[in-house]
């Protein structure tokens, strides 16, 4: 395995964090998120690019670009999640491992929450957990990544 390297999506309002209804997603910020996966990622030797939006397309330009140079992705949605499909297809398309991540237990909150157009494309979920579900999310990408790479296959360790 030669890349080393994750590419950590943020979607929507998640430049919000620390902010936004922080009874539902607590106080860390978006700086928080990206340090600590930065730091879970490092400790396995691997570095990471992060990109948050507001805007649906640049988040699939940065998952198109993410096929030259990472070996997975760490992604949180947010809204999007539920609605989009075209996303959904860039993740696929890129046929990278993902992992998605949601701070709020999304089973456990409004029922449009429930379905995740993300769900059947990632091979790591990580629901409910606060901001450090992003470290373990992190982590279990990486073992699938590793796994991979030793020709264990990309299912969950």
């Amino acid at each position: 395995m030669t890349t080393r390297r994750l590419l950590l999506v943020n979607g929507p309002n998640l430049n919000l964090l620390g902010t936004r209804e922080p009874e539902i997603y607590g106080h860390e910020t978006l700086t928080d998120v990206e340090r600590i996966v930065t730091d879970a990622a490092a400790a396995r030797g691997f570095e990471v690019s992060a990109v948050q939006s507001n805007h649906e397309g640049v988040l699939i330009d940065a998952i198109h670009a993410a096929r030259a140079d990472c070996a997975g992705i760490v992604i949180n949605p947010g809204g999007l999640t539920h609605t989009s499909v075209v996303l959904r297809d860039a993740l696929s398309g890129v046929a990278l491992p993902v992992a998605e991540v949601h701070i709020s237990d999304v089973y456990a909150r409004e029922e449009f929450r429930h379905h995740s157009y993300v769900r059947d494309v990632a091979v790591v979920h990580v629901i409910g957990e606060g901001v450090c579900g992003y470290a373990r999310a992190t982590s279990l990408l990486i073992d699938v990544i590793v796994g991979a790479a030793e020709g264990r296959g990309r299912g969950i360790p």
